[in-house]
């Protein structure tokens, strides 16, 4: 994958990228769990430990080669007006999600960013917008507009999704607070070497290989008793 040059820290990007991974931020973020919950629910995990590895692997085998390389693609197509390379990028993306509830949170989420960043006039006049336009890409595209450069986005990505399995886990396990904050001092370094790691991937590299995350929301489905939708 080609490079582009890294730009300088702007404190308004900055703002805007802070704004844009707030649990805050309406778009309905905190009602998945990505399967999380399924795996709480059979015991795969349950505890600190158990769940620091199920969301290591989850960074290194999903979002390193799924959605962060993606939305890497899509920052640049946003910045070069690349319609087809958007329309390429969030499809492959949407048929990479192996369930129902899985596919439905990325156009969901999508939609609902798109909504909000029209409610903000930050939504450009172009031609370029996917017909049914995922969360990653449109992501990419809230980022592009407040000039969050692509490796801050990326990282900023990662760590809403960190953040929004903490919450989950919180709900779901007798997992306190301190614990959670253990998980993400061992995990900050990971989320910054995956944002490399997805960078350097060619696009033949990609694809998620998460077949328990994949049959945990499968799972989640049928479930007889749940807080989240996935």
């Amino acid at each position: 994958m080609s490079t582009e040059p890294v730009s300088q820290h702007d404190p308004l990007a900055l703002a805007g990228l802070m704004q844009l991974v707030s649990p805050a931020l309406p778009i309905g973020a905190f009602a998945w769990s990505q399967g999380l919950e399924s795996a709480l629910e059979l015991g795969w995990v349950d505890d600190e430990a158990s769940l620091g590895e199920w969301l290591a692997g989850v960074l290194d085998d999903g979002l390193t080669r799924c959605e962060l390389p993606v939305l890497a693609r899509a920052h640049r197509a946003w910045a070069h007006d690349d319609a087809e390379a958007l329309a390429h990028w969030n499809d492959w993306l949407q048929a990479n999600r192996e369930t129902r509830e899985l596919l439905e949170e990325e156009q969901r989420l999508g939609g609902t960013l798109v909504r909000l960043l029209r409610s903000l006039d930050q939504v450009p006049v172009a031609p370029a917008m996917p017909e049914t336009p995922g969360y990653v890409v449109v992501f990419a595209l809230a980022a592009r507009v407040r000039g969050v450069n692509r490796e801050d986005a990326m990282l900023g990505f990662a760590w809403a999704w960190l953040e929004n399995q903490l919450t989950v886990a919180c709900k779901a396990l007798p997992l306190g607070q301190t614990s959670a904050q253990r998980l993400v001092e061992r995990l900050r370094p990971a989320l910054v070497e995956a944002v490399s790691e997805a960078l350097a991937l060619e696009d033949d590299d990609l694809g998620p290989a998460l077949p328990g995350l994949a049959l945990a929301s499968a799972l989640h489905e049928t479930q007889y008793s749940r807080l989240f939708r996935s």
